[in-house]
């Protein structure tokens, strides 16, 4: 076995060092849990005859705990390209389980939303904390306490973070994340990129600009771009929640199908009963999260992770922090161009050799941890392998030796970058995140005076009045977890790409989130403290430089801001069902420690 990297060994025990005591409650109180709840004997008759009363076909194997009976928590809906073929899993995966001995019942639904429909608008300001209340679902559909094992099905931005923090609550039961698979390549990325910013210069109207997303997203399955969807899926990999190589395959396909297949009759095999017990609480350890951090590195995945990943570990008494991830970053090598850090999509990169190519390199360079148990056989080295069928029957080989396309894939001797390409920034106006991996090398430093907005509309409004024709740090601030929720502001990326295509140096600062397909345009985003409350971005005044360094890791307001008060931020109204959410706002924590309104330091 290669040794593992020097810098990936130091993180990962200075995790496990600084999560030891809440590593340790967590792992009691699922010692506890499956004590008290690890089968359906403690449940009266009455809490049985209620829980299976509508299951016709499967009533008398529940009743006599004939074998598992698997809980299905599924985000099915049909507005989500990604989560349509969804609809028919759930009959589907109970023929399977009966195939295994098993029984299988939909314990709940719970939301998901689509940051690509909410994009810009009201709606968005939702989506974070839809993350927390996928969470909350989650354990009310297992609460029911009348479950062996938990299928979770999804795929988006929000909704595999929340699934997996609210399943980690029932850590004493296996789990395995089924996803449906990308939709097939629509028009290429460059030529939607050309004509939204034809779009913001008002040289293109908006039938044309409807006609190219149309083309891009345009059937069931998974936004193609390598964006918080597609990075959900490469995770779920390292970390051993997938039947190995399911994440890229098409929906409705038989090698989809009989993934789908191989996933229940898994859960089935690995629950508490059986001779092979394997709960999400010890899939999911210190060494499964830094593996997680490891492929969305080498992959140039998404910046939402910077948020979601330290938020999954503590559901799980793991703390992780931004200087890990910085730290990880610097060793692990770039060896995926997929767009927006290249020109290719994710079925590209699957055909050229996906994850277990992925996989397979970093384990042979030290750079993941290959002793970790998962839900498959064999450890992270089941990952290294993809999934084909030979008539009905679902084998696996190893993944291609050599990348079958070196633009999309390339080996750790030779990478696309010598780093991972997301870095902290940090001075006197807080802590960042900077994906440098999707931004020319010589756009990494940016020192211009600052321009200062509380909304994106206004961005957008002084764009098209001509007030942004300059070297400029637009810093668009009031955007955190605590004042509104912290949105996605892709919105944004036209303009900025504007501005910079004309030859200016162009940045944007802020505290709220730029998504999954941040690139091109250099952005120090989920600056942490956030301005509400007095973070230093309060303190900012139109004019003051300021300077971004994504060599240095620095972001530096260079005028003195002692002794200033901080800004108000604008008055906000409510609607869009916002009001609803005050709660989640008030308790939110700082984006570094995932931006939830429920998790604490010990992730209890």
């Amino acid at each position: 076995m290669t040794p593992l990297d020097p810098a990936v060994a130091r993180v990962t025990e200075r995790i496990i060092a600084r999560s030891r005591d809440s590593r340790r409650r967590y792992l009691d109180l699922m010692e506890r849990e499956g004590d008290r709840h690890g089968d359906r004997d403690f449940l009266s008759c009455s809490n049985l005859a209620h829980g299976f009363a509508a299951a016709l076909e499967d009533k008398p194997s529940i009743a006599a705990a004939r074998g598992p009976n698997l809980a299905i928590v599924t985000a099915y809906n049909d507005m989500l390209s990604a989560h349509q073929p969804y609809g028919r899993y759930p009959e589907q995966m109970k023929l399977f389980a009966r195939e295994a001995g098993a029984t299988a019942q939909v314990a709940g639904g719970v939301p998901a939303m689509c940051d690509g429909v909410t994009q810009g608008q009201d709606g968005m300001e939702l989506s974070l904390f839809s993350r927390d209340t996928i969470a909350l679902s989650t354990a009310i559909a297992m609460s029911h306490a009348m479950f062996d094992g938990m299928a979770l099905l999804g795929i988006c931005d929000k909704i595999v973070p929340g699934l997996v923090i609210g399943a980690l609550r029932f850590g004493h039961l296996p789990a395995i994340l089924v996803p449906s698979g990308p939709m097939p390549s629509g028009i290429g990325n460059k030529e939607k990129q050309k004509v939204r910013q034809l779009y913001a210069e008002g040289k293109a109207g908006r039938a044309e600009l409807l006609a190219s997303e149309s083309a891009s997203y345009h059937s069931p399955g998974t936004c193609t771009f390598y964006g918080t969807a597609n990075s959900n899926q490469m995770m779920m990999e390292l970390m051993g929640l997938h039947v190995p190589g399911a994440a890229f395959v098409p929906p409705n396909t038989p090698l989809r199908q009989a993934l789908t297949r191989a996933a229940v009759r898994r859960l089935a095999e690995i629950g508490r009963k059986g001779n092979d017990h394997r709960p999400m609480a010890r899939v999911v350890d210190e060494k499964a999260i830094v593996n997680a951090c490891v492929g969305l590195l080498a992959t140039g995945g998404s910046t939402n992770h910077a948020i979601h990943l330290p938020a999954m570990a503590r559901a799980a008494g793991i703390l992780l922090d931004w200087q890990d991830l910085d730290e990880l970053s610097a060793a692990v090598p770039l060896i995926a161009r997929v767009y927006p850090n290249g020109a290719g999509d994710v079925n590209q990169f699957h055909e050229a050799g996906g994850i277990g190519y992925v996989v397979r390199e970093l384990l042979g360079a030290g750079l993941a941890h290959g002793d970790v148990l998962t839900v498959a056989d064999g450890g992270m080295a089941a990952y290294a392998r993809e999934p084909f069928l030979d008539g009905d029957a679902l084998h696996w080989r190893p993944a291609p030796a050599a990348s079958l396309d070196p633009t999309m894939l390339a080996p750790v001797a030779a990478p696309f970058m010598p780093d991972g390409g997301m870095r902290l920034v940090q001075g006197n106006l807080g802590r960042g995140t900077f994906k440098t991996s999707a931004v020319e090398s010589a756009r990494w430093t940016i020192e211009a005076p600052a321009r200062i907005f509380d909304d994106q509309d206004a961005v957008i409004a002084a764009f098209k009045a001509g007030e942004l024709d300059r070297d400029v740090v637009v810093v668009l601030r009031f955007q955190g977890p605590r004042a509104n929720g912290m949105p996605e502001l892709h919105k944004l990326t036209p303009v900025l790409g504007v501005l910079q295509d004309r030859g200016l140096k162009v940045a944007l600062v802020t505290d709220g989130r730029m998504s999954g397909a941040s690139g091109k345009v250099p952005a120090a985003i989920h600056i942490t403290p956030e301005a509400l409350g007095g973070g230093p971005l309060s303190l900012l005044r139109d004019g003051d430089v300021v300077r971004l360094c994504g060599h240095q890791g620095t972001l530096q307001a260079l005028a003195d801001l002692a002794g200033r008060e901080p800004a108000a931020p604008t008055e906000r109204m409510g609607g869009m069902g916002r009001e609803l959410f005050a709660m989640f706002r008030r308790h939110a924590g700082g984006a570094e420690q995932g931006g939830s309104a429920m998790l604490d330091e010990a992730g209890l």
